[in-house]
């Protein structure tokens, strides 16, 4: 029971408080939302690639026998692969990088202009794939922390990390949309209790399948390298000037320091009970 309760509170930090942390930062002022927003996505870039490779993939490989390492790496490559389909049929995200729309927000205007049903079909559009995003990242926290409670921690954060740029981004395409900000961030913080949802439905389903679980950590890690590498980095190339890339440089280390650092610290964390409750599942 005290692992599902953990389960519950990271899966609310992943999903629920990036949505609010997001309507804040949104209050402030737009030309400051714009400077410090490249920053954030910086950070999230490296917390992403960190969970995936320092984390994820690590631990998924010390659960396999070794005649199935081929098998888990074809997990990854076929979740790579995967997102980019989902994401080709605008079912997965729209875009994660929030600077996506939040700069070329009013090209999307442009091209809807005039069609009212246009602007509303965008909006469904992103609650729809939010939704449903925000539910695998629940099943992939709870996988994390089925496997180990320090890796559920760090990946819930990593999922945080890239959320709050990404639900920035959201709130801009649905006020583009012709949502109210009140509108906006109810639908906002709606979509994102499928997190809290996927991960409760995961606790009580995936206990019971412990050879899948480092598919599901694969999984995960496909998932966080292709909102990096695919989303993410490309939008920091907009700006190719010295001084904003040794920013970048420094701010992708920066997360790639800081996850490492939680991954250290969470693994001399007691946790009565949790940590002997999740390996006995494994």
């Amino acid at each position: 029971m005290e692992l599902l309760i953990l389960i519950i509170i990271f899966t609310a930090i992943g999903g629920v408080l990036s949505v609010l942390a997001a309507g804040v930062f949104l209050l402030l002022p737009e030309d400051l939302r714009v400077k410090v927003l490249p920053h954030g996505i910086s950070f999230a870039i490296g917390a992403l690639l960190a969970v995936a490779f320092w984390g994820l993939i690590p631990h998924a490989f010390e659960e396999v026998k070794r005649d199935q390492f081929q098998m888990l790496s074809g997990t990854i490559l076929a979740g790579i692969l995967g997102f980019f389909v989902l994401e080709k049929l605008l079912i997965w995200r729209h875009c994660h990088s929030g600077s996506c729309e939040a700069h070329h927000v009013e090209e999307h205007s442009d091209e809807v202009s005039g069609h009212d049903h246009g602007h509303r079909s965008a909006g469904t559009l992103i609650i729809i794939g939010d939704g449903i995003h925000n539910f695998v990242d629940g099943v992939l926290i709870a996988a994390a922390f089925l496997t180990d409670v320090k890796l559920g921690i760090v990946t819930s954060l990593a999922v945080a990390a890239h959320e709050i740029p990404q639900e920035v981004g959201d709130f801009a395409i649905l006020l583009q949309s012709g949502y109210s900000k009140s509108k906006a961030l109810f639908y906002n913080v709606l979509a994102s209790f499928t997190t809290v949802i996927g991960g409760v439905l995961a606790y009580y389903s995936l206990e019971d399948l412990h050879d899948v679980l480092p598919f599901f950590l694969a999984l995960a890690s496909s998932s966080f390298i292709y909102i990096a590498v695919a989303d993410l980095i490309p939008s920091l190339h907009k700006k190719t000037d010295m001084k904003t890339s040794l920013y970048q440089i420094v701010l992708i280390l920066a997360g790639v320091f800081v996850i490492s650092s939680l991954h250290g610290i969470a693994h001399d964390i007691e946790v009565d009970g949790v940590s002997t409750h999740s390996e006995q599942h494994l």
